[in-house]
């Protein structure tokens, strides 16, 4: 008899670790099914509008705060009903107070062929008025054969911007094209991404449409007025996306009377984008 109940508890003590563990796989799985579902729902949600909108909406904006970018953003982000987002109420995390001669560093793309951080000191010495025809720094004799990673073109033809994508510059040419030792063509590898042709165009002299342009354009107008600026524009990726989910800008003039730190989202209206490959599909 004893032997009995000594074989049978061996035989639960060899059993209730299985169980658990099977157990544990379910609610793993279960797990793993409910998170699935949620993305899947929260993809479902979103509005992508039309090919014709001057702007995205709110949930296609944001879209690509996935928590992944909000681990790179920091928790303080939020929508200015404009297309875009402030990060830390908009006040930029950036040292203007320098001494130094006007510069621009690009980082050397990573092994994914991702862009690496643009940063720059600017003044008037770097604004370029002349239009890039005029200019040496053109690259037009190989600008078009150039396709960041990512590369994947669409024409929208009802659409504002008419493709889906530009070769974006991280640091733009009217604010640094001036720097003699800075390459600001759209054939500088280091300062060119496959920014959406929204994210990289959009402003219309107003704040109600803030894409990249807007931004750049507080940024020359500073400039104009004499000021040192300094300036920095971060690609924001999740793990080896060859596109980039959006750019952190940030800029704060020496004096302060400019100061700004805001995400723009690398989205379109009316487009899906997989931006582990580039790839775009019209909604």
């Amino acid at each position: 008899m004893k032997t009995s109940n000594w074989k049978k508890s061996l035989i639960l003590l060899t059993v209730l670790p299985l169980l658990a563990a099977c157990s544990q796989q379910s609610l793993l799985e279960k797990g793993q099914q409910k998170i699935d579902q949620t993305q899947a729902s929260a993809s479902s949600n979103v509005d992508y509008g039309k090919e014709s909108d001057e702007k995205p909406s709110k949930t296609l904006a944001e879209s690509v705060l996935v928590d992944a970018v909000k681990k790179q953003l920091g928790n303080n982000v939020k929508w200015n009903g404009s297309g875009a987002f402030v990060v830390n109420d908009n006040k930029s995390s950036l040292n203007a107070d320098v001494s130094s001669a006007p510069y621009v560093h690009n980082t050397p793309l990573n092994s994914d062929k991702q862009l690496g951080v643009a940063d720059a000191l600017l003044n008037k010495t770097t604004r370029q008025y002349k239009n890039r025809n005029e200019t040496s720094s053109n690259g037009k004799s190989n600008s078009e054969t150039i396709k960041p990673a990512g590369w994947h073109q669409i024409m929208l033809k009802s659409s504002p911007y008419n493709t889906l994508y530009n070769r974006g510059h991280l640091i733009g040419y009217a604010i640094a094209a001036g720097l003699s030792s800075f390459d600001a063509s759209e054939a500088n590898p280091e300062n060119i991404a496959a920014q959406t042709a929204w994210a990289n165009q959009a402003s219309n002299g107003e704040d109600d449409n803030t894409g990249q342009n807007y931004y750049e354009t507080q940024v020359r107008k500073a400039i104009d007025k004499g000021k040192t600026v300094r300036y920095q524009v971060k690609p924001i990726y999740v793990g080896d996306d060859l596109v980039p989910m959006g750019n952190e800008i940030q800029a704060k003039s020496k004096d302060g009377s400019l100061d700004f730190n805001v995400f723009v989202p690398n989205v379109q209206p009316g487009v899906k984008i997989d931006y582990a490959t580039g790839y775009g599909s019209k909604e």
